[in-house]
């Protein structure tokens, strides 16, 4: 009952809004609504100028053709079962063409005429026409088939045969119309304009077939061309395919070699812990019993034997226990992933090298085989198969400062251009031996797991809270990683594009103080009392300065107390102060570089690049604007970059600054050559 009920509600979907009644062999148009075939038949052969919907009133620039609405007359059909409506007639659905309307005959006005009398300007039929063709009084006049224009061929001021054309004018005229407003034009006779008219579109339609023609022949080529494209490119593809794999396979092979190398390593540490775990095991068992020995004497203590007995304390006691030093740091692993680290180098500089440069920096010598590319490019990569071979020279790690040297050239004992390298061997009898080093002990003040710093604990709690990952790195005896001395600008070429820089104190969150005229900014745990307004940062402890660019160079310089826990960058002025994305480089509207302990990493849009830390204490940043590129430069007597921005800036980015650590600060530098 209640099917029935739900489908007899539909009776005013199933209406036809032409006829009011259910609909009779129902079609649907583009726009979505459905007549009845013959409903909508004849509301079109109403119509004068355009079709278009009638309940819509959406426009077809020609007749659509209709197809019958399976789905509606299904439930049309259903509809009529259940609410006991008889079936109409059904028909096959066929939309019929419209014929041209037949021309009757002017005097019965019911035959179909079979003539048109040019001079009485009238149709006729077959017994009609009769005194045209019979009786000579209407020999003179011109019979032609049968016009459906008859009445569009009578002048519109004269009521005449309009059988003249004026050249001039460009339109039909009767012959009083040349005595009158066309006097003195050139002019033809229909007849001769209409057969002018006729060759000249038929030469143009002959044109437009040869083109046609051709551009059909044309297509056709183009196709064999896609199909031998295809066949080209997946011959490339396939190729190319080969030698990335090669070079996949040989790097996994590496890959597979050091992780066992560690394994070993790592097996061969457990090995010596669990012997050792087993000897201390063994030394307590003995203490044990010394233990219980004694305990059993001071039982006995008013006994006459207590006052002879003697307990020799057991051997283990002179043994001062201690943790060993295991790990993993084995010659092998660290040359493993000193190689690594040098491939990843040189292979991002290789990646960075415009296409057409890279074969002269893999092979110099056919740089002017190929044409565009200048054989002047100077090979400063280092050769990746003696790299790869030698898995980078122990020399280039320093394991107690925790530090990957990528290069020869970035090392500690870097030679300058033209030196002859000294071998790996001798390189390495030139570190000194870990045996020598185990007694030193490390310089841990700056580790926040060990306090030094009395206001470090508050501050870590505070950034766990908006940090979703940290990464607690201890800073043993970290040496600064020398820049590449092939790799520096002059700092005089870049103070050319100095900008004065004032920090601005309407966005500084509450825990940097500014001083200095706002060229100083101070991290403190004790808020200063500024106002809350929308543009201060309230969640990250951060800063902007007061100016912006959005075009042209612009260089400036920033003197950091310790780059610890600190981020220089830039940011649109449209960025987030309220919530734990307003951090610099964790949203699409900032840049920056961050030293989150002694790690360094470049941030833009939540997406992290960790870089080589050369550990500057004043860093350079020169914006390109026009260009979209922000460079970051250790500044020393010269300037070293050590990161580039490539970003096409839509709108004016400010300076930005995160500073953590209590006590920490930044200075904006004044400049001077």
């Amino acid at each position: 009952m209640a099917e029935n009920m739900s489908l007899l509600g539909l009776e005013d979907e199933l209406t036809c809004s032409i006829c009011l009644c259910l609909f009779e062999n129902p079609v649907s148009l583009i726009c979505g609504h459905s007549f009845c075939a013959n409903c909508l038949e004849a509301t079109w052969n109403d119509m004068i100028s355009s079709l278009s919907c009638p309940h819509c009133r959406m426009v077809f620039p020609s007749k659509p053709e209709l197809k019958k609405n399976t789905v509606l007359s299904a439930v049309l059909d259903a509809y009529r079962v259940k609410a006991g409506v008889s079936e109409p007639v059904k028909e096959h659905f066929e939309v019929k063409k419209k014929d041209p309307d037949a021309i009757k005959c002017d005097n019965c006005m019911e035959a179909k005429a079979v003539k048109t009398c040019l001079t009485c300007m009238a149709s006729y039929c077959e017994d009609h026409v009769r005194p045209h063709r019979e009786n000579a009084i209407f020999r003179a006049h011109q019979l032609s088939d049968p016009l459906p224009d008859l009445m569009e061929r009578l002048c519109s001021g004269h009521g005449k045969l309009m059988e003249l054309y004026c050249s001039q004018h460009q339109s039909c005229i009767c012959s009083t119309c040349l005595q009158d407003m066309h006097k003195g034009c050139e002019f033809i006779t229909a007849d001769e304009r209409r057969f002018k008219q006729k060759t000249d579109l038929t030469d143009k339609l002959n044109i437009l077939d040869v083109k046609t023609d051709k551009n059909q022949q044309v297509i056709t080529q183009m196709k064999e061309q896609q199909i031998k494209l295809k066949e080209l490119a997946t011959t490339r593809k396939r190729i190319l395919e080969a030698e990335y794999r090669q070079i996949k396979e040989m790097i996994d092979r590496n890959e597979k070699e050091a992780m066992l190398t560690i394994d070993k390593e790592q097996e061969k540490g457990q090995n010596k812990l669990v012997s050792m775990i087993k000897k201390f095991n063994e030394n307590i068992e003995k203490m044990s019993r010394t233990k219980s020995e004694i305990n059993i004497l001071l039982d006995q203590s008013q006994s006459l034997a207590f006052l002879k007995a003697s307990v020799d304390l057991p051997s283990v006691v002179n043994f001062e226990p201690h943790n060993p030093r295991v790990n993993v740091e084995s010659k092998e692993v660290i040359a493993y992933h000193s190689s690594a680290v040098a491939l990843k180098e040189w292979i991002t500089k290789l990646m960075e090298q415009p296409l057409e440069n890279r074969i002269s920096v893999l092979k110099p010598g056919l740089g002017n085989q190929f044409p565009g590319i200048p054989s002047e490019i100077p090979a400063l990569l280092p050769n990746p198969r003696e790299m790869w071979m030698q898995k980078a020279p122990i020399a280039w790690f320093d394991p107690s400062a925790h530090m990957i040297y990528p290069s020869p050239s970035c090392g500690p004992k870097a030679k300058a251009p033209g030196t002859k390298q000294k071998n790996i061997s001798k390189t390495a009898k030139d570190q000194k031996d870990p045996k020598e080093r185990k007694d030193q002990k490390p310089n841990r003040s700056r580790n926040p797991s060990k306090g030094a710093n009395p206001g470090f604990s508050k501050s870590m709690e505070n950034l766990l809270d908006i940090t979703v990952k940290t990464v607690d790195i201890p800073d043993i005896n970290r040496p600064a990683v020398l820049p590449d001395v092939l790799n520096f600008v002059k700092r005089s070429d870049l103070l050319k594009y100095g900008t004065i820089l004032n920090f601005d104190v309407r966005t500084a969150h509450k825990r940097i103080l500014l001083s200095e005229n706002n060229t100083k900014a101070t991290v403190s745990d004790d808020p200063a009392h500024y106002p809350d307004i929308p543009l201060r940062f309230s969640v990250c402890s951060q800063v902007l300065c007061t100016k912006g660019f959005s075009q042209g160079r612009h260089y400036w310089e920033i003197k950091m107390s310790s780059n610890n826990f600190c981020g220089l960058g830039l940011a649109y002025g449209r960025i987030d102060r309220k919530g734990p994305s307003s951090r610099l480089g964790r949203n699409a509207d900032s840049w920056c570089v961050e030293w989150f302990n002694v790690k360094l990493s470049a941030w833009h849009n939540s997406i992290e690049t960790v870089l080589q830390n050369p550990n500057p204490s004043r860093v350079g940043v020169l914006l390109d604007c026009d260009q979209g590129s922000a460079t970051f430069y250790t500044v020393q007597d010269r300037a070293y970059p050590f990161h580039t921005f490539v970003f096409p800036f839509t709108e004016a980015v400010y300076p930005a600054f995160w500073i953590f650590s209590n006590g920490s600060s930044v200075s904006l530098c004044k400049l001077s050559v």
